[in-house]
């Protein structure tokens, strides 16, 4: 948003959906405020259009930031609780701890014919992972970006605080999956087993190219479906808590809106929580599914 505008319900929108990017701009390009870049140089992007002709080689810096530290969260408290673990049964936060270790174990062991013992804590740094990315969907919309914006001295700041409505993060979980695949179906069976699966089926050696084609879009199919699933989900999912927070500011008097869209975030929010816990589930089931997959022979 620049300085001086009407804030408006779509210029809202944009805001809180354009992400912190950092990218080189080059020299002589014209900024949003019309400044001139007078040198080459690394700096924030001050409207969506400069993110873009940032091109590639730029960073999503809040998206990066809160990933990372959500995963370090994930690694304190497992190791606080697996540092202090005795003999008996286990109280609190140690016994929550635990039913999701034995419920991801359970799930690996149903699915896997063939024991990795590398798939149990993928599996469970996936799962957790992703529910603590997706859980800050349920953080107020405008209260991070705003605390953002207070210590950060720039009121028009982009602010972006739920990894997974940034497709950088959800394709780059499933890339890493679609490697492991690729690694463990060449380990398993061979180059030659590995390329016989794609070229061979399901029709045969006498249409070798037309297998390649089917099995190719099928193989490439899982990494760009894990990606959208989880992307799309969640973004829509954060668009709904900004429409709903439009209404705060919408043509209805101040105290109509401001209850009505208050009681809609919490409706959304309790139903949210469900999709934050499904959406992890489903993007680690699938990944347990396709690595099993991998390991077997035909």
């Amino acid at each position: 948003m620049a300085s001086g505008t009407e804030l408006t319900s779509n210029s809202y929108l944009q805001h809180h959906l354009q992400n912190l990017v950092l990218g080189k701009l080059p020299e002589g390009y014209e900024r949003a405020d019309g400044h001139i870049v007078e040198h080459s140089s690394w700096t924030f992007a001050h409207s969506p259009q400069e993110a873009l002709d940032m091109g590639f080689w730029s960073l999503n810096v809040d998206t990066m930031g809160w990933s990372i530290f959500l995963g370090m969260v994930f690694c304190f408290f497992f190791y606080r609780v697996a540092k202090k673990v005795e003999s008996g049964a286990p109280s609190g936060f140690a016994n929550l701890i635990e039913m999701t270790v034995e419920f991801v174990n359970k799930n690996v062991n149903d699915i896997m014919t063939v024991k990795n013992p590398l798939i149990g804590p993928l599996a469970l740094t996936i799962f957790i992972w992703i529910v603590l990315m997706n859980t800050m969907d349920i953080v107020p919309v405008d209260l991070l970006p705003l605390i953002a914006q207070f210590v950060s001295g720039n009121e028009h700041l982009y602010f972006k605080v739920v990894p997974t409505t940034d497709p950088n993060i959800t394709f780059g979980l499933s890339i890493g999956v679609f490697i492991l695949i690729i690694y463990y179906s060449i380990k398993m069976k061979g180059v030659g087993g590995f390329v016989g699966e794609l070229a061979l089926q399901p029709f045969g050696k006498y249409m070798i190219p037309f297998n390649l084609i089917l099995e190719g879009i099928g193989l490439l199919a899982k990494p760009v479906s894990l990606a959208l699933r989880l992307f799309g989900n969640l973004y829509a999912g954060e668009l709904i808590f900004l429409l709903i927070a439009t209404l705060m500011g919408s043509a209805l008097p101040f105290f109509i809106g401001t209850f009505f869209g208050g009681a809609l975030q919490f409706v959304w929010a309790v139903f949210h929580i469900l999709i934050v816990l499904l959406q992890a589930f489903v993007f680690m089931m699938l990944t347990i599914v396709y690595l099993a997959m991998a390991h077997e022979h035909h």
